[in-house]
Order: C-alpha cells, then sequence, then structure tokens
C-alpha cells in the first residue's frame, strides 16, 4: 500500500540561491525503522561507501548490498549537467548526511540541486515513485501568464520528448526567447533505472504541478524520487548563459 505524505513548509522570502552544498530536502520513512546495530543497518553503511565511490565515473549508479532479509538497495545519481567533481563532492555530501538525518529508516532520501541519493530494504528499481516529492516555486508572478504559459508549455514538451532518448539518459534542457530581454530555462531528468515510457509517465506527473502549485510563477522546481523538473526565468544549468542578467527572486518551498 503507497503512503502519502502531507507536510506543508513555507519559507520566508530569499534573495539568492541555496548553495549546492545545502540538500533541498529529504525523507525518512518512519515505518521502516531499525536498529543502528543491525544487519541492515551495517549494510546500509556498505552500500554507501560504493556509492560515493562509484557514483561519479558515469553520474549513476543502482547496486545493493547484503543478502536475503538484510539485503538494501541503493541508487545515486548527479544532474546530467553537471562535472564529475561537482558529482562527487554531492554524493559524499549525501551520504554523509542522509545518515545523520535518517539514522535508524530503511527507506531514506536525499535530494540536493546536483544530485540525488535514495536507499531501501526492498528493491524499487524501474518503479515510477511519486510518493513524496519536493516544490520550490518562485514567489514572483509573471505579467503576461498566457503567453508565458504557452512557451512553457512548449519547451517543456521538448525537452521531454529529448529526455525520452535512450542517447540522453533521462536529461532533456533548453531554453526560448520570451523577449528581446527575457529567456525561460527549463531541465527535465528521469532516474536511469526507468524505461523511456516510465520516464515520460513520471515527466508527465512532475510537469502537471506547474499549473496548481507553481501557476503563473517565474520559476519552479518539482522532485520526485523518480524524476526532477524546473523551469527559471535565469541560467540555471552548465554551459550557463554568460549573457542574461535575470536575477532570482525570493521563492517558496512546498515540501509534501
Amino acid at each position: 500500500m503507497s503512503l502519502i505524505y502531507k507536510i506543508l513548509l513555507l519559507l520566508a522570502l530569499c534573495s539568492c540561491n541555496a548553495d549546492a552544498a545545502d540538500p533541498l530536502g529529504n525523507f525518512c520513512n518512519l515505518n521502516t525503522n531499525i536498529s543502528r546495530v543491525s544487519q541492515i543497518s551495517v549494510n546500509i553503511d556498505r552500500l554507501l561507501a560504493e556509492l560515493v565511490s562509484k557514483t561519479s565515473s558515469n553520474g549513476y549508479i543502482a547496486t545493493s548490498f547484503g543478502r536475503g532479509d538484510d539485503q538494501v538497495f541503493g541508487l545515486a545519481q548527479c544532474r546530467g549537467d553537471v562535472s564529475s567533481t561537482d558529482c562527487s563532492s554531492c554524493i559524499q555530501d549525501a551520504a554523509k548526511l542522509i545518515r545523520q538525518r535518517c539514522p535508524k529508516q530503511a527507506d531514506s532520501r536525499i535530494w540536493y540541486d546536483y544530485c540525488f541519493l535514495r536507499y531501501n530494504n526492498k528493491s524499487f528499481a524501474g518503479e515510477v515513485d511519486t510518493s513524496v516529492g519536493i516544490f520550490y516555486f518562485n514567489v514572483g508572478t509573471v505579467t503576461d501568464p498566457e503567453n508565458f504559459n504557452k512557451q512553457l508549455g512548449a519547451l517543456m514538451d521538448e525537452i521531454r520528448a529529448r529526455a525520452v532518448e535512450p542517447k540522453n539518459e533521462g536529461l532533456g534542457k533548453g531554453d526560448t526567447k520570451l523577449s528581446s530581454l527575457v529567456t525561460l530555462y527549463a531541465l527535465v531528468q528521469c532516474t536511469r533505472d526507468l524505461s523511456q515510457i516510465d520516464c515520460a509517465q513520471c515527466l508527465a506527473i512532475a510537469v502537471g504541478n506547474f499549473e496548481t502549485i507553481c501557476s503563473n510563477r517565474k520559476g519552479c522546481r518539482v522532485l520526485y524520487s523518480s524524476c526532477y523538473v524546473r523551469y527559471e526565468l535565469y541560467p540555471f544549468f552548465y554551459p550557463l548563459d554568460s549573457n542574461s542578467t535575470v536575477a532570482d527572486n525570493g521563492r517558496a518551498i512546498v515540501y509534501p
């Protein structure tokens, strides 16, 4: 039986992006509590060591450690546009912090701007998981919602189509001019364990939140365990657009 977690957190306005070293959020499934001295806990530590050592080589790894009822499964993936150095640093931070924040849970997940990491004592490979998510949205609204939403929809359709092409390994990114001075940037990514159809399904669910949670907002991020979507009116993915001067505005976060 799937669980739906609803927690609402509204943050004060901020004038800058969260640092790449700071997590965007985490989830500790309290229904999977274990002892810190159990074999599962020991296997989690060994699994994390493997994720840290191997993820940066190609930006992704899905593996397991242990046997039988004590086996644990893990996945780590970096954002497809970041360097191997930034990927390695992010996964190291994620592996360290997730054990601090979820010391007794066998099902735990942590999201950063540059990477995502999760583990569970049940296999989850190839399954679309949108049961837990994080939503960031810019508190500023656009001045021409009709044109903005039309352009956003077209850009999202374009990069979602790119993401499901096998050669792109779940990543799609792009930009479009809204005016001579304003450019819209967007990026989507699925975890690489998903099939093309499942990736498309996850991205469709994520983008579906734009109309409700991020309606007419200047920026939005939706992060699930299986996929990630984001758009902004400033460059946020690599290589950065050096011609843009649009600054980040304050934003709020919804964390269900």
